[in-house]
């Protein structure tokens, strides 16, 4: 008999019999009432989030900002009910608590009475950062306080993107402030390098100046070093001036007296020639006494006349070393401004001056008295002379008698005129001594404040030359206070021109805020929850589907008792790849046309599921007809492990490593990772590729149950037992 009118009539046997075709046609819609129950359940969740209610409560009272009003709380409660991602229920405290106390909030957003003025404390030196209190109901849902999470998430993102725009409006006032403060620093930076540059050329200029001072200075000092000595010999000559004129005045008073004495004898010897005509005895004996006493004139006016000649050149030094010294102080007041301030050097000078004048009149005087006492000396020598010829010539005697009274009388004319000369010069010679004497201590004087100067004008030089090192460092501080101030005039201008380019805008301020832009490049775009997970789910479907079919469709028996094994295998493997064509284009059909999945490719789609589905069937046909109910149990077992180990949900790397080794095992791998290429990637490689193993699983255990059927020849019993019904 053939196989395939075995499986008619093995069809027909289950037409006949509605408790058969009732749960059978039952079981084709498993795959559709599992998958698609739970595909409709949570095809697109996120897509009703504004159903869900939350509630939030605004307790912020607003902040004061860089002289702005700031209400970051106000702002967000607006910004919320601008969007619908949940059902904003905006209520006080007590009635949020109230509510999540009823489970009618599945969570609660409190903003903080302080959260607007925590967020004004960024520049503060201890920040503290606002604070959204997030309170989410998760024994009323778990999921739902999950995903409350990340919107709580993208609240503060936003919360963070306006509290910047505040602080980035007051950043850029700040700038445009900065910009003016760095335009007028500039301006003042390039007069300070103008004056910089002036005080360089003043400094260049001072340091001129000072090197000529250092150099008067040196000259100073080496001309002080000439004066100093001469101050001291000044003073020793003063000494030995006043020595000199004390001398000279002594001895004049001493001529003095003895002019005197001789202008008596002259006038005795008058009266004593009146005389002589009356007795040549006694004129002889006055001729003697005569000639002795001119003898003694004679030598005494010779006397006088050296000293006097010594007095008038000594009155001539004394005069020309006044003179000296008096314009070597004017020489030295006119190179010392400070020391021709001194009264002392005044009077040392006009003494100077007065010293050389009496000197010189001294000198005149005494040049008188030389041309005087060179006359007497030649008129003692005449009368030397005359009174040798008196002793000589008695006889002559009386006729030159009346020559002689005449040459007495004018004798003692000259002598009373020499006499008053004397006085005046004993007068002189006193005055002499005292300006000499006042000259030595004026020389004292005069070699102490020489020596003074000396020392002030070393210390002079010294410090001149300090001061000319401090110009010459000066002059390089001046150099780089020029060249600095100008390169910061530069570079504030610079600062000033690059800050100016900075306006301020709305566009500018949320671009600040809100620097980065997320452009999203999806690859194999998957639009919902459900086009995610209808690989596993579609897999899932068919699976129990597949198993729940070993339930209503005979796995052994056949209503065909002369039917052989094979025939037996034939008829169950046809009846069950009809159960998976029927469930697999109830499913595609429904993921298409009612449930809208959009896939790469609609015929594809469908022979995947086909394939998919006929694969988990000869899996558990082989098991259930092997081991019947253990066999079962070893399918339940099978789509448990692959529920956690096909990667439709979680990614396999986050399963425990030990699951991570029945992955390869197991066929929903395959058929989750096909229908992805499928539905999603558009990868058709992969999709046969997906496609080869799953026929290859399919056709093993297709083996396994021809191999039991092939092992028991006999023939099926006429019907089928209770246990397969």
């Amino acid at each position: 008999m053939k196989s395939m009118s075995v499986f008619f009539k093995d069809l027909g046997a289950s037409f006949k019999k509605p408790k058969v075709i009732i749960p059978i046609l039952v079981v084709l819609f498993i795959p559709v009432l599992y998958s698609g129950m739970f595909l409709t359940a949570f095809w697109d969740p996120y897509g009703k989030m504004n159903e869900l209610p939350v509630a939030v409560v605004n307790e912020d009272t607003g902040a004061e900002y860089e002289g702005k009003s700031l209400q970051v709380g106000h702002d967000l409660v607006d910004e919320l009910k601008k969007n619908d991602d949940f059902s904003w229920r905006f209520v006080t405290r007590e009635q949020a608590d109230k509510g999540m106390k009823n489970n009618e909030y599945y969570m609660k957003i409190v903003i903080p009475e302080d959260f607007s003025s925590k967020a004004t404390t960024l520049m503060d030196e201890q920040p503290q950062p606002a604070k959204l209190i997030f309170e989410p109901n998760e024994g009323y849902n778990f999921l739902a306080s999950q995903i409350g999470g990340t919107a709580v998430k993208e609240i503060k993102s936003k919360v963070s993107a306006k509290v910047t725009e505040a602080y980035t409006e007051t950043l850029f006032d700040q700038v445009e402030k900065i910009s003016g403060g760095l335009s007028d620093a500039g301006s003042g930076a390039s007069t300070i390098s103008d004056g910089a540059v002036q005080l360089d050329e003043g400094a260049l200029k001072l340091k001129e100046n000072l090197a000529k001072l250092v150099q008067g200075t040196n000259q100073l000092q080496n001309g002080v070093t000439p004066l100093e000595e001469g101050a001291v010999t000044l003073s020793k000559g003063a000494k030995d001036l006043q020595g000199g004129a004390s001398s000279l005045a002594s001895g004049l008073s001493q001529l003095s007296a003895a002019q005197k004495q001789l202008e008596d004898g002259a006038v005795k010897a008058q009266e004593g020639g009146a005389q002589l005509n009356t007795g040549l005895q006694a004129s002889l004996q006055g001729a003697e006494k005569l000639q002795a006493g001119l003898t003694a004139a004679e030598q005494g006016s010779a006397k006088l006349q050296t000293g006097l000649e010594a007095s008038l050149q000594g009155s001539g030094q004394v005069a020309e070393g006044a003179k000296g010294v008096a314009q070597g102080l004017e020489q030295l007041a006119k190179a010392s401004p400070d020391l021709a301030a001194n009264p002392e050097l005044a009077k040392l000078i006009a003494a100077s001056k007065a010293v050389a004048e009496g000197s010189q009149q001294v000198a005149a005087g005494q040049q008188e008295l030389v041309h005087g006492a060179r006359e007497l000396h030649g008129a003692h020598g005449q009368l030397l002379q005359g009174s040798g010829e008196l002793v000589q010539g008695q006889q002559q005697l009386a006729q030159g008698a009346s020559q002689l009274a005449s040459g007495q009388e004018q004798l003692a004319s000259g002598l009373k005129q020499f006499g008053a000369k004397l006085s005046e010069a004993a007068t002189g010679g006193q005055s002499l001594a005292s300006g000499a004497a006042q000259l030595s201590g004026g020389a004292e004087k005069l070699q102490g404040g020489v020596g003074q100067l000396s020392g002030g004008v070393s210390t002079i030089a010294s410090g001149s030359k300090q001061l000319a090192g401090g110009a010459g460092e000066l002059k390089d501080g001046m150099d780089k206070l020029a060249s600095g101030s100008g390169e910061l005039a530069s570079k504030l201008s610079e600062a000033a021109e690059q800050t100016s380019g900075v306006k301020k805008s709305d566009e500018l301020v949320n671009m600040y805020a809100k620097p980065i832009e997320i452009e999203e490049h999806k690859m194999n775009e998957v639009p919902n929850y459900g086009t995610g997970f209808s690989p596993y789910f579609l897999s899932l479907g068919l699976f129990v589907g597949a198993l729940i079919s070993t339930l209503v469709v005979p796995t052994r028996g056949s209503s065909v008792s002369e039917a052989t094994g094979w025939n037996r295998f034939v008829s169950r493997a046809l009846a069950f790849t009809g159960m998976s064509l029927i469930q697999s284009i109830l499913s595609a059909a429904l993921m298409l046309y009612v449930l809208k999945l959009e896939v790469q490719s609609v015929p594809l789609f469908y022979f995947f599921t086909f394939a998919t589905s006929l694969c988990f069937m000869f899996i558990i046909q082989a098991l259930v007809t092997w081991l019947d109910n253990p066999g079962r149990f070893l399918a339940i077992l099978m789509l448990i492990f692959q529920l956690t180990t096909s990667a439709g949900t979680f990614p396999l790397e986050l399963i425990p490593d030990w699951m991570k080794v029945f992955n390869p095992l197991l066929p929903m791998t395959y058929s989750v990772s096909g229908y992805k290429a499928v539905i999603s990637s558009g990868e058709f490689g992969v999709a046969w590729q997906n496609l080869g193993v799953l026929a290859g699983f399919g056709v093993a255990f297709l083996i396994l149950t021809m191999l039991y059927f092939l092992r028991r020849e006999q023939p099926g019993t006429a019907s089928m037992t209770t246990a397969e019904a």
